[in-house]
Order: C-alpha cells, then sequence, then structure tokens
C-alpha cells in the first residue's frame, strides 16, 4: 500500500446557478477564470490596436472551450439499482480476485468532468493516493493519481477510484467521510476527463458491456 496517502480536502469553490444560466462545475475557477480575464483583456486592448485580436481570438477560443468542458447539466437518475458515476466509454470489465467485478468508465476531454454517486449511501472514506499521469487507457494507468471513495450501502460497500490521466492532474472531491449521498448526487470533478473505475459488489453481473458509452447517474452498471 502507497504510504503517500491521505485525507483529500474538500473544494468550497462552487458557480452560482440561477434558471436560464449555464451552470459550471465547482472547483473550476482557478482555471476559468484567468483565461476569461485574459480574454477580456486582449478583447479591449484590440479596440486600440488590432494586432492584440491575434491574442484575442485563441484566448475567446479557449475560454469557449473552457466553458464547454467543465459544464455541469442537471441528470435525472436512471431506474437501475447501480448508476454510472461518469460520462464516458466501458473501458474493461474485469473480475476482481475478491469476487467483485471492477467496471472501468474513459472519460475524454470532451466529456462531462462530473462524477456521480452510483447509489444511495454514507461516505465512509475518501483518500488521495499519489502517483503518475500516464494516460488513462495505458495499462499502467491504475498507478496514477487517484482518489479512493467506499460508501456504506444497501447492498453492502462499493468502491469507486476516480483516477488523473496525462492531461488530467487535479481530482476534487466535494464530500467529505460521514456524509449522506444520494442516488446519482454530484461526488468530485476530474479536470479534463481520465477514468472513473467501479467495484461491483460480489454476485452482481454488470449490464454494460465494453465500448459502451455511459452517461454518470443515468445508465445502469446492473440488472437490479
Amino acid at each position: 500500500m502507497p504510504q503517500d496517502i491521505k485525507r483529500f480536502p474538500v473544494s468550497h469553490d462552487s458557480a452560482s446557478h440561477k434558471p436560464g444560466r449555464v451552470r459550471l462545475a465547482r472547483g473550476v475557477s482557478p482555471w476559468l477564470l484567468p483565461t476569461v480575464a485574459a480574454t477580456a483583456a486582449t478583447a479591449l486592448l484590440s479596440r486600440r490596436d488590432r494586432r492584440w485580436a491575434l491574442a484575442a481570438t485563441p484566448l475567446a477560443a479557449l475560454t469557449g472551450g473552457m466553458l464547454w468542458f467543465f459544464r455541469d447539466p442537471e441528470r435525472t437518475p436512471g431506474p437501475a439499482r447501480i448508476l454510472s458515476p461518469a460520462d464516458g466509454v466501458v473501458q474493461s470489465i474485469d473480475p476482481w480476485p475478491d469476487g467483485r467485478t471492477r467496471v472501468a468508465i474513459f472519460m475524454s476531454p470532451l466529456d462531462v468532468h462530473v462524477n456521480r454517486a452510483p447509489l444511495a449511501g454514507t461516505v465512509t472514506s475518501v483518500e488521495h493516493v499519489a502517483g503518475g499521469f500516464v494516460p488513462a487507457f495505458n495499462k499502467d494507468s491504475d498507478k496514477n493519481e487517484r482518489v479512493v471513495w467506499h460508501f456504506a450501502t444497501a447492498i453492502g460497500d462499493v468502491e469507486l477510484v476516480q483516477i488523473a490521466g496525462a492531461v488530467a492532474r487535479r481530482i476534487i472531491p466535494y464530500l467529505t467521510v460521514g456524509a449522506k449521498v444520494a442516488r446519482a448526487e454530484r461526488i468530485g470533478l476530474i479536470r479534463l476527463g481520465s477514468r472513473v473505475d467501479v467495484y461491483l459488489p460480489e454476485g452482481i453481473e454488470p449490464a454494460v458491456s465494453v465500448g459502451q458509452r455511459t452517461v454518470a447517474g443515468v445508465t445502469g452498471l446492473d440488472h437490479g
């Protein structure tokens, strides 16, 4: 077990949400605000000197891209007992030595980066484990920077792991130990995609297949 394991602090950064406005994921301000400020500044300067437009145009495109990357849409929970925690594609389904089944979901930079609780329960553990930053589709990504969650649920302990990738180098949990969580509730953010693993308890057969697209809080992972 790695020694560099610690309790992960909760981010209190949040974006306001009002009807008719775009909701952004919590924890994006350190990335988004400097980009917006630089875009606004170069746009003003370009009114005086058109040469500034050479900088304003790509910055405006970058801002638009970040607003898309960090979107946080509302979701109506699906009917299944265990729901997908991430938007993405099922990368692998692996039986584990202890009888559980690991479902690994790869999140690309174009997917929503907010992760959700697979089922209702209580957070019993949130641990940050230091590691590398190889691409999430690489088999060695199991050793990447990650946050390991455990939930006490009606079907027993459920483990979920948020794994950073080559681009995503920051995982931001929204909850702490002891928090009660509802099905499909937001639990954290992986900036710019990566991978999320869910360990289905022994005896539960996955209802998804490798290559299938999933929607966080909507797609069912089991037949229950």
